[in-house]
């Protein structure tokens, strides 16, 4: 069984029992992928969503110059999930990779939307899941028009330190929206 302290951090939500958290972690399927394995690829159908629970793993795109640009990085107790893939049943237009060997809880789509749909708890957590993630997504794509890349690193590193300590500096960088050069100089004078 899935290692319920993670699991139970995760689906926090005070609507489920204890009979129904057990059903959920039930549903997991413990994984391993090492580093530099997918999670999942573009162009290929996603039919699970994963718990991260060791190491990190990164999402990536190709600009429209071929240029790989990080948009977001996983870390332990985060959802790998690229949800037009997963909820509208398409390719997938993210790639999700493993930066390191990772161990991660694996669900399928069909037992996600079983638990949704027969557990109330499930529905409001996804709920609230999504607010939450579809919150901080505009609040990145708004601080990448306001803020200077200065601030943006600092951000990160105050909310995500162990990002700036183990990811290569390049994925940050683009994460960013600099140059490996631009990281290398705001590096340079805060330290």
């Amino acid at each position: 069984m899935p290692d319920p302290t993670l699991l139970k951090k995760v689906y926090a939500h005070p609507l489920f029992t204890p009979e129904q958290m057990n059903e959920v972690c039930r549903y997991h399927q413990q994984i391993s992928i090492a580093k530099g394995d997918y999670f999942i690829q573009v162009n290929k159908y996603s039919n699970h969503f994963y718990i991260l629970e060791e190491g990190m793993a990164r999402a990536y795109v190709f600009d429209f110059r071929g240029n790989d640009i990080t948009t977001q990085f996983f870390i332990r107790g985060n959802i790998i999930i690229e949800p037009y893939a997963l909820f509208h049943r398409m390719h997938a237009i993210e790639n999700m990779v493993a930066l390191s060997d990772c161990i991660a809880w694996k669900i399928h789509f069909d037992h996600f939307q079983e638990a949704f749909h027969t557990m109330p708890a499930m529905a409001e957590w996804g709920r609230l899941w999504m607010s939450e993630n579809l919150t901080q997504l505009k609040l990145r794509s708004i601080e990448m028009i306001t803020q200077d890349a200065t601030t943006r690193y600092m951000r990160l590193l105050e909310t995500k330190p162990e990002i700036i300590q183990k990811a290569p500096l390049k994925h940050i960088a683009t994460y960013l929206g600099i140059t490996d050069t631009s990281l290398s100089r705001i590096r340079a004078r805060i330290s």
